[in-house]
C-alpha cells in the first residue's frame, strides 16, 4: 500500500560541515601526468544540504570559510543550488580545505587525496557560538563522522550542535562516514559512540562500539555482503541500545573502477528491509554516499512506504554517480523513481 506524500512546506533542514575545494585532472589523467585541474566545490554535509535542496526542501548549511575569494567562490556554488548559506562564517584565521580526486576507470579505481590541515573550519573555536540560537526553528539537522576527525574544536562542533537539537527537538541525522586518511580506527570508533544517544537516523554502522558483555564486537565477523538476516541482528541490537528511529546502510559491489552495483538495507519500523540490487556504469563516484543520505532523508520526510524509502535511496545513489561533481544535481522526484522503478539485469 502506497502511504499518501507529505509536502515539505514545514521542515527546514539544516546541515554542518567542512566545504571542500575540489581539484581534479580532465579526462581520467593522473595528478603526475596532467597540466591543468577541473575545479568545484563539495563535501559530505555540503552534499545533502544542496541535493536535498534541489528536491525542493527547504535546506540551509553552516560552515566556515576563508574570507577570501575562494572562500566566496565555494559559497557562492551552493548558493546557485538553492542552499541557504546565512548560517555561514567567513574568517580571516585558515584556508580552504583541498582535496584532490583522480578519477578512475576501468579496472583502476579512483585516488582521493586530502589537504585539509589547518583549514579555516578545523581551526575556529565553536565554543564562541550559541548552538541553540543558530540551529532555533529548524526540524532536521545533519552532520557526519568526517567533521569530528578533522580536529578538537570540530569534536565539540558536532557535540554542541547534537546536544541543542536534542533539547530544542529537532530531528537528528548521522552518517558515519569513516575516513582512515582522517583518523584511526579505534580514536573514530571511541568518538563516533559517543554521539549515537543524540541520533534518530543513522547511517552505517563502523566504526561503532557494539561490544557485548563480554567485550566481544558484535559486528566481528560479519561479511562485507551481509544477508538480510545479518544485517538485521545488528540492526536490532543497535536500535535496542540507542532506539533510532531508522538505521541504513549501503552495500557496493564492485565490478570495475566503472561499473558497481549497489543495494541497501534499512531499519525502519521495527523491521528490516533490503532494496533491490541496481548496477549500473560510473560517470564520477564521489558522493555517492552522500546522494544515498540525502534519498533516504528525503524520502523519510516525504512519508514514503519502507520499501520506497529504501529504494528510493538507492536509486538516488545511482543515479548521482552519472553526474561530474560531488553533489546529486536531480530536481524531479520522479527522475529518481524512474530509475528506482527501472529493471536492472543483475550479473554475477
Amino acid at each position: 500500500m502506497t502511504r499518501e506524500k507529505t509536502d515539505l512546506s514545514d521542515i527546514k533542514f539544516i546541515t554542518m560541515g567542512e566545504l571542500l575545494l575540489r581539484l581534479s585532472p580532465p579526462n581520467y589523467e593522473k595528478i603526475r601526468t596532467t597540466d591543468e585541474f577541473k575545479v568545484t566545490y563539495g563535501g559530505a554535509e555540503a552534499n545533502v544540504a544542496a541535493s536535498l535542496a534541489n528536491l525542493g526542501v527547504d535546506s540551509s548549511y553552516f560552515t566556515v570559510v576563508p574570507d577570501s575569494s575562494i572562500g566566496k567562490a565555494a559559497i557562492r556554488y551552493l548558493r546557485s543550488n538553492d542552499v541557504h548559506c546565512s548560517p555561514c562564517i567567513f574568517s580571516d584565521k585558515g584556508r580552504m580545505g583541498i582535496y584532490f580526486l583522480e578519477e578512475g576507470f576501468g579496472v583502476r579505481s579512483s585516488k582521493v587525496t586530502y589537504d585539509r590541515k589547518d583549514s579555516a573550519f578545523a581551526v575556529f573555536d565553536f565554543k564562541t557560538l550559541n548552538f541553540k540560537k543558530i540551529l532555533k526553528g529548524y526540524t532536521w539537522l545533519h552532520t557526519s563522522g568526517i567533521t569530528p576527525a578533522l580536529s578538537e574544536n570540530c569534536r565539540k562542533l558536532v557535540m554542541f550542535a547534537l546536544k541543542a537539537a536534542k533539547e530544542l527537538g529537532i530531528t537528528v541525522s548521522f552518517d558515519c562516514n569513516f575516513r582512515s586518511a582522517l583518523w584511526e580506527w579505534q580514536e573514530a570508533r571511541d568518538c563516533i559512540t559517543e554521539f549515537l544517544p543524540y541520533v534518530d537516523v543513522l547511517f552505517g554502522i563502523e566504526p561503532i562500539n557494539l561490544r557485548d558483555e563480554n567485550g566481544k564486537d558484535l559486528k566481528d565477523g560479519i561479511s562485507m555482503y551481509p544477508t538480510c538476516d545479518e544485517q538485521d541482528a545488528i540492526f536490532r541490537e543497535l536500535n535496542k541500545r540507542y532506539n533510532f528511529k531508522a538505521i541504513a546502510r549501503h552495500v557496493r559491489y564492485v565490478h570495475s573502477g566503472s561499473e558497481n552495483s549497489l543495494k541497501a538495507f534499512m531499519w525502519y519500523e521495527g523491521k528490516t528491509y533490503e532494496s533491490r540490487t541496481f548496477r549500473f556504469n560510473i560517470l564520477d563516484r564521489v558522493g555517492g554516499g552522500d546522494a544515498f543520505a540525502s534519498g533516504l532523508v528525503y524520502a523519510v520526510m516525504r512519508q514514503m512506504s519502507p520499501d520506497e524509502i529504501v529504494n528510493f535511496a538507492v536509486a538516488a545513489s545511482v543515479i548521482k554517480h552519472t553526474m561530474h561533481g560531488d553533489v546529486n544535481l536531480t530536481d524531479d522526484e520522479e527522475a529518481i523513481k524512474q530509475i528506482m522503478n527501472q529493471k536492472f539485469e543483475i550479473r554475477r
